[in-house]
């Protein structure tokens, strides 16, 4: 028997680059082959089959060499070199080969351990695979098959394709020697059964490979044995002179072997399937489940007539349950290969009655690879029988066309072709090619129309075209059939298409014709544009000079058929800008584009709808391409026509201001049809040369005055001035204009800004909202940014808003904006109870707050004005929360500072708002103040948990919070609350999002107002500053911790670990606050903050910021220069009054502070790196700011630990600015260069905060 000793040194598994399975030459490497396979027979010396065995081992593995080049067909042939060197060693010794068969299972699983000799014969399969599993790597939880990689996925395909080859060269002999096979699936069975994953997913993997090829071995049995049997039939059958009694001997005695190697083969199977399927396909490891869902569906593909039954189809039903996805995958498409032969159709009926219902239901999983796989596999079905999918199950398929997942929508489009176009008439083939409506698609193209109007998704034709593009791609590309349906008369017996189909059709061939010229999908379909192969490129350009040859001819005359039908005509002036505009020159087709033109000038003649004017602009800008000869022929008729327009609207215009105040009502309309024509041209052509903006602004002048214009007039004429200001703006923008002309710009657009400001005081809403939108685009682009970009010379155009008209802008938000859904009733137009109506209102009131929130992030208007806004996030939060939050995050990224003044002014207003309806003595626990105070906690939440990036800011929170909290006395005295005191319990919300010596800081800011007689207040009244205190106080006992017991009790107990002070690199920041100052708004004097009572000694913990602040310089002060002090007496005694009134509430809980913090200290260390993980980028609602607090000073606490040594070169009774100072000359590279200015330098910033920056 072969040493245990010898075998480690050959099986030891390693997980590194040296490990045999760790390259690309998982099974290349002779000698790794020769460990596994050969090296038993060597290790007992023996010669003849074993050098045969290494000689052919060698071949192999330089065969293998060349696999790089030679592809897979290399791979093959060196595992069947492989298997043929263990057949050998298995021949002469098949107790060492099972053992390295054996051994190499171990190890592909990952494990470490070695099955010996002694315990193959000593020990059962349990004993063996307990003794493994103690053996096994606990360390990592991966193993080869879970192992990311190229050579992990190589691994995993040549291991199964090991095992099939090792039962395909053995099928002939050794499987049925009743040992080699009885071992190794006794082997596998008890791997699969362990609860080691590694051991479990590795055999079971080997288990099914081997199971798939058994059946393939015994689907060559079964083959044998009918082959057998048909010769023995066709043998006995002969006459008996002919008979040869020895050949029917020798069949009948190969039939017979046949059927015991069929019986064994059989009962192998068996085996493994009872032992290990049945438990392996509900295994709790999803990549379990799918090996055998996917093994299984080859069972019953390769060999139906022994597995195509509801004995193994019911596993895959059961399985389509599966609450994993990869799962659920893997059923559906097993059951795509069994679906696909027809021929097994009749052995699925009961399975598919039984479980269509499910895969129907599958079609809209969640999993969109899983919704696409069960859409395919209803394809098949459908082609296998139309009679097994009801009408309803059809349905339930077909609106996936619209889907926004294309590869679903695909799908669903691929199963609509089937059910819809697949019964074509047999005669149609047969018959000559026909054209227009008599073609083959005729039919086809109208049942397209039919279901588009079916489906009542009239605004998705493109989405429809889209999705069955590439199964139906030639029938939507038949234009010329689809031209002759709308132009040609029906034939005889033909029903023609009725006013609504005749609409979806023309609809459909636009779709078409964009598909086909831009070859991507629609807008929310797919990641973009994607660059097209050359054979894609062909086929656009084909299909371009196609529709246009087409279209160029047909065009004119569709639009002269429908010129009247104003949806119609929309559709069909956006075909020109698909067209290939050189075949009207190469093509000689210059007559049928003046017919164009002609066309599109009677349109806009006759249209006054402003979608189809905006559609004959597009057209015509479309056509006026400069880079085609047809340039100047279509300049000339856009000319005219615009000469005309102008003329005829100057002089109506002249008339209708002459009428006065009661205009004739055709005298209006044909202004306002004249002036939609102009506004819809202007959009995209430059109408500067006709001086529009002098008419335009006569015209809207009249309005103010007189005030009755009709609504439509003034919004027209607001939109056109609008238009001339920006092609204004574009002609100086290119330099190439006069400086007269940027003047002239300037004073019109100023003059246009102020009639925009008069017109939103209208009394009609649309009106209002007209000139408020033009408003706020207006002040965009006229802001400090449009100098931005090297444009310094149009610095004469900035215009910044007066504080008026910043109001009016306000106001009408507020006014139109924040109000509430059955308010709006002019925005509806009546239709309150209609909920189309109610959603088109609430989209336009958030494109209102969206063109003004805008202002407030490119700084247009002052950020406070952004407080109105603020206040309303939670009252509005469904409607506009996700505009408002948005708006807060962009404006905190302008100015930190600015944006938390925002904020707590927001606040302020609620709560005087609130003092206003309810009074002074409101209820603090009523609605009102609770809704304030979740608002606060919403805000804190945005400010995220990095305390260092808003440390300024909610420091500057804090300050204005309690200015206003203190700022309005009580009338009826001293020994009542101020009236704003409740504010504090607001405040507290913002609490956990200050630093520890922050904290300190703002307690004793707050103490520069309170009195005596508050801090021995504890009525109901008094409880928001109690609280308030209570919230800068907390966390303060990490900031208390001996110094004296950190460094002599050091590494003693977690007790006396926790107790260490911080370490220069955290101490700084507390240190740097101490020592900073606040440019012109200081929170302190240095006399005071010397007074303040969390600067006394402490009787029993005494540590570096808890010495007596006397000691302090004058100059490391808060302040930088003295300020009076009339206060100081009364602060001094008030403060150690304070002081000890609080020092006595703290002592009741010392004993209990102790013993918390051990425990959770522990605690706190083990979560600390989650929660540093969890510390960046996380969404509002995923904060707590308790627990992030807490998580802050635990982070200090780890840093303290591992930098405790730091403290022996401190001197503790020393002032704390000295050993700041000697700190930052010992480990100067732990800080911002900022952390040693001068001194006059930092007191410019606001508590230091250059200094914290890492």
């Amino acid at each position: 028997m072969i040493a245990a000793p010898e075998l480690q040194t050959e099986f030891h598994y390693t997980q590194d680059t040296d490990t045999r399975f760790s390259s690309d030459t998982d099974f290349d490497d002779p000698d790794g082959r020769n460990a596994i396979i050969g090296k038993g027979k060597a290790k007992k010396g023996k010669k003849g089959p074993g050098e045969k065995g290494k000689g052919v081992g060698k071949g192999a593995g330089r065969m293998n060499g060349h696999h790089q080049e030679n592809g897979m067909e290399n791979v093959m042939l060196f595992e069947v070199s492989v298997v043929d060197d263990w057949i050998e060693s298995y021949k002469y010794d098949r107790d060492v080969a099972l053992l390295d068969l054996i051994n190499f299972f171990i190890q592909c699983s990952g494990c470490k351990g070695v099955v010996t000799g002694e315990m193959f014969h000593n020990m059962q399969n349990s004993e063996i695979i307990r003794k493994m599993t103690e053996e096994f790597d606990e360390d990592s939880g991966d193993y080869p098959l879970t192992m990311a990689g190229p050579q992990w996925k190589k691994f995993k395909s040549s291991f199964c394709e090991f095992i099939g080859v090792l039962v395909r060269q053995c099928q002939y002999s050794i499987i049925y020697d009743e040992y080699m096979m009885d071992t190794v699936i006794s082997l596998l069975t008890g791997l699969s059964d362990s609860q080691v994953r590694a051991f479990r997913h590795t055999s079971t993997l080997a288990a099914m490979k081997l199971m798939t090829a058994l059946v393939n071995v015994a689907l060559n049995l079964s083959i044998n044995m009918d082959n057998t049997q048909r010769q023995y039939e066709a043998e006995r059958n002969k006459m008996i002179g002919k008979r040869a009694n020895d050949r029917l001997e020798l069949l009948l005695q190969k039939r017979k072997e046949l059927q015991e190697n069929q019986d064994e083969i059989e009962n192998m199977m068996n085996a493994i399937f009872k032992g290990v399927f049945v438990h392996r396909y509900r295994d709790a490891i999803a990549e379990i489940r799918a090996i055998c869902i996917e093994e299984i569906g080859v069972w019953m593909k390769m060999y139906s007539d022994a597995f195509l039954n509801d004995s193994y189809l019911k596993y895959v039903g059961w399985t389509m349950h599966d609450k994993q996805g990869e799962v659920r995958l893997k059923c559906l498409t097993a059951l795509q290969g069994l679906y696909y032969n027809r021929e097994l159709n009749a052995k699925l009926e009961l399975f598919t009655s039984r479980f269509k219902d499910r895969i129907v239901s599958m079609t809209l999983d969640k999993e969109y690879d899983v919704a696409v796989q069960a859409i395919k596999l209803l394809t098949l079905v459908l082609h296998s029988s139309d009679e097994v999918l009801t009408a309803e199950d059809c349905e339930s398929v077909y609106h996936l066309v619209y889907s926004a997942h294309r590869p679903v929508a695909v799908a669903a489009g691929e199963f609509l072709f089937k059910k819809l176009f697949s019964h074509r008439d047999p005669e149609d083939d047969s018959m000559p090619k026909r054209r227009g409506r008599q073609s083959v698609n005729a039919n086809l193209i109208k049942t397209t129309v039919f279901f588009f109007l079916e489906s009542e998704l009239h605004e998705h034709a493109a989405y429809l075209v889209d999705s069955m593009w590439d199964c139906a791609g030639e029938i939507l590309k038949d234009w010329e059939c689809m031209i002759s349906l709308l132009l040609d008369e029906p034939l005889p017996g033909e029903e023609a298409l009725t006013d609504r189909q005749e609409t979806a059709l023309i609809e459909i061939m636009l779709c078409t014709i964009r598909q086909a010229a831009e070859c991507h999908p629609p807008v929310g379909r797919g990641t973009g544009k994607r660059v097209l192969t050359a054979k894609e490129k062909k086929t656009q350009l084909d299909d371009r000079t196609r529709m246009t040859e087409l279209f160029a001819i047909s065009l004119p005359a569709l639009l002269a058929k429908y010129s009247v039908d104003a949806e119609k005509v929309t559709n069909l002036l956006q075909l020109p800008q698909f067209f290939d505009l050189e075949i009207y020159t190469t093509g000689r087709l210059e007559k049928h584009l003046d017919s164009l033109l002609r066309q599109i000038r009677e349109i806009v003649e006759k249209h006054t709808d402003t979608d189809v004017l905006e559609a004959c602009s597009k057209t015509y800008h479309s056509l006026c391409n400069e880079e085609f000869t047809i340039f100047n022929r279509v300049d000339i008729a856009r000319s005219q026509l615009l000469d005309e327009q102008v003329d005829k609207f100057n002089r109506l215009l002249e008339d209708f201001l002459q009428e006065g105040e009661d205009p004739d009502e055709d005298d209006a309309y044909q202004v306002l049809s004249t002036l939609k024509r102009i506004t819809a041209f202007h959009n995209a052509h430059d109408l500067s040369k006709w001086d529009l903006f002098t008419s335009n602004y006569k015209l809207l002048n009249t309005g103010i005055e007189n005030g009755d214009m009709p609504e439509q007039i003034v919004i027209h004429a607001l939109q056109c001035t609008h238009y001339v200001i920006l092609w204004s703006l574009a002609k100086v923008s290119e330099g190439t204009s006069k400086k007269e002309d940027m003047l002239i710009l300037r004073k019109q657009m100023r003059a246009f800004c102020l009639m925009c400001q008069r017109y939103l005081t209208s009394v009609n809403t649309a009106v209002k909202e007209q000139a408020f939108t033009i408003l706020c685009d207006l002040l965009l682009i006229f802001s400090h940014q449009i100098i931005s970009g090297g444009r310094e010379a149009l610095e004469p155009l900035v215009y910044t808003p007066e504080a008026s008209l910043q109001s009016d802008l306000l106001n009408f938000i507020l006014d139109h904006v924040f109000i509430d859904q059955d308010e709006d009733s002019n925005s509806t137009d009546g239709q309150q109870d209609d909920e189309a109506g109610k959603i088109e209102a609430l989209h336009k009131r958030r494109n209102l707050l969206a063109a003004y929130c805008k202002l407030i992030i490119y700084n247009v208007v002052e950020i406070n004005t952004g407080a109105d806004i603020f206040k309303q996030y939670m009252r509005y939060y469904n409607d506009y929360g996700d505009i408002i939050k948005e708006t807060m995050s962009k404006t905190r990224q302008i100015d930190k500072i600015q944006c938390a003044k925002t904020l707590i002014l927001s606040l302020q207003q609620l709560f005087n708002e609130m003092l206003s309806d309810l009074g002074p003595s409101f209820d603090r626990s009523s609605s009102a103040f609770c809704g304030i105070k979740e608002l606060a906690r919403r805000f804190s939440l945005t400010f995220g948990l990095d305390q260092l990036k808003t440390r300024e800011a909610i420091a500057m929170l804090h300050k204005d919070g309690i200015e206003f909290a203190f700022k309005e006395p009580n009338p009826q005295g001293e020994g009542h609350p101020p009236l704003n005191l409740a504010f504090l319990d607001i405040l507290s919300e913002f609490s956990s999002k200050l630093m520890r010596q922050d904290k300190r800081t703002v307690h004793m800011y707050l103490e520069r107002f309170m009195t005596f007689q508050m801090a021995l207040q504890r009525e109901d009244c008094w409880l928001p500053l109690i609280s308030y205190r209570n919230s800068l106080q907390a966390g303060g006992d990490d900031d208390t911790m001996s110094v004296v017991s950190g460094i002599s009790s050091r590494g003693s107990s977690v007790r006396s670990k926790k107790a260490k002070p911080a370490t220069g690199k955290r101490k700084l920041p507390e240190g740097k606050t101490e020592s900073s100052s606040s440019s012109s708004e200081v929170w302190m004097s240095r006399e005071q903050s010397m007074q303040t009572p969390i600067m006394m000694p402490s009787p029993h913990l005494t540590s570096t910021i808890m010495r007596e602040p006397k000691r302090l310089r004058p100059e490391e002060s808060y302040m930088g220069t003295p300020q009076p002090q009339h206060h100081q007496t009364p602060m001094d005694y008030n403060t150690q009054v304070t002081w000890m009134l609080a020092q006595r509430q703290q002592q009741e809980e010392v004993a209990r502070q102790q013993q918390e913090r051990a425990m959770n200290y522990a605690k706190l260390r083990s979560n600390l790196q989650h929660a540093i993980r969890r510390g960046t980028g996380l969404m509002e609602d995923d904060e707590e700011p308790i627990v992030e607090d807490v998580m802050m000073s635990s982070e200090g606490r780890i840093e303290d630990l591992n930098e405790g040594m730091d403290f022996d070169t401190m001197d503790i009774d020393l002032p704390p600015s000295k050993n700041r100072r000697e700190r930052s000359e010992l480990k100067p590279d732990f800080f911002d260069p900022a952390s040693i200015m001068d001194e006059s330098v930092r007191s410019t910033h606001f508590l230091g905060y250059d200094a914290f920056q890492r």
